[in-house]
């Protein structure tokens, strides 16, 4: 399996695109200078296309993935309604969703053969928007909207249109800040971190009376910690096994075993990493680790080790100006 990873740097307008080896290594296969700030990328489901958010001038911008070595072509882009702070895409690879946290709405693209259309839907009022999250049956977009402590919502129909559902939301403990959200395997329960008040949330997708409750709140900071809390981004194993997190004030990536099932995170101890590491990810075997350095300008590579899924360095990379968003691709 060859693996590319890529790795958006606003402030110098670039993607870098880099060959993962299977001993952690990284290589350099291209730059990509982009028109405008580049942030949040996606990848297509059938992994033909990657997707990035730009901005001042909101869109999203289309790239073809060359399938012997993952280096990009330009393939189209599209009008966004707001500036966009997350990209998601749901599971069919029909619709492209953009989070906006300044514009306070999530929006759906849809995608024709891959290439992002006009938009057809704006939902607003989401203030602090952060990210849109489809569930695991493709049928229900989890949308955290931080500035108020609330997840929203919404059914996906056909037609790529949002329905409220019922109940429209779950909320957090006041002033929590819900921001990024990942899915078990398992399909029976989410995660989300909250920026403000440094926690990660184990959400039931469904309880025995068919409603969605937060079974556990842990979390991610060392005790010792006295400094703002500044929660970023989690991402979770292939397996399902190990989560991470990561806070931009601490430099620090907590780990998280993962019960069998899903419903329960324990603490495994903290991984010093790049400054401000806004966004990192994990590899598609789930052996390594990537994290960005918002202030550092580089990237790292950890391996992931052992039944603690701790976390031992691999190599450190200078990359673009910023780095902030991180995206694995198989070819």
């Amino acid at each position: 399996m060859k693996q590319i990873v890529y790795t958006a740097s606003p402030e110098s307008q670039q993607i870098h695109v880099w060959q993962l080896d299977t001993s952690g290594e990284l290589t350099l296969r291209q730059v990509v200078d982009v028109a405008g700030q580049v942030q949040p990328l996606v990848i297509s489901p059938d992994r033909r296309f990657l997707y990035a958010g730009v901005r001042p001038e909101f869109r999203v911008i289309a790239w073809h993935i060359s399938p012997e070595d993952g280096t990009l072509s330009d393939a189209g882009h599209a009008a966004l309604p707001g500036s966009p702070t997350h990209i998601s895409t749901d599971h069919t690879g029909r619709f492209l969703f953009c989070g906006s946290y300044n514009g306070g709405c999530v929006s759906v693209t849809p995608l024709n053969d891959g290439l992002p259309g006009e938009v057809v839907e704006v939902i607003e009022g989401l203030e602090g928007c952060h990210s849109a999250n489809i569930s695991p049956d493709n049928k229900t977009l989890w949308v955290p909207a931080l500035k108020q402590d609330r997840i929203c919502l919404f059914t996906l129909e056909d037609s790529g249109k949002l329905t409220p559902q019922k109940p429209a939301e779950v909320t957090t403990v006041e002033g929590a800040g819900p921001r990024h959200m990942v899915f078990h395997p398992g399909g029976q329960f989410a995660y989300c971190v909250n920026e403000l008040n440094g926690t990660v949330n184990v959400w039931a997708l469904s309880d025995p009376h068919n409603q969605i409750a937060c079974v556990q709140t842990i979390d991610m900071m060392p005790s010792d910690f006295t400094g703002t809390r500044w929660a970023a981004d989690l991402h979770i194993t292939p397996d399902g096994r190990h989560l991470y997190a990561c806070d931009r004030t601490s430099s620090l990536l907590t780990i998280f075993t993962v019960s069998e099932d899903g419903s329960v995170l324990a603490l495994e101890g903290f991984q010093p990493t790049e400054t401000q590491p806004r966004g990192f990810n994990i590899d598609n075997s789930g052996k390594y680790l990537i994290a960005a350095g918002q202030k550092s300008h580089h990237i790292a590579v950890y391996e992931i080790k052992g039944e603690q899924g701790l976390l031992e360095e691999k190599g450190r990379y200078a990359t673009g100006q910023g780095p902030m968003w991180v995206v694995v691709n198989s070819l």
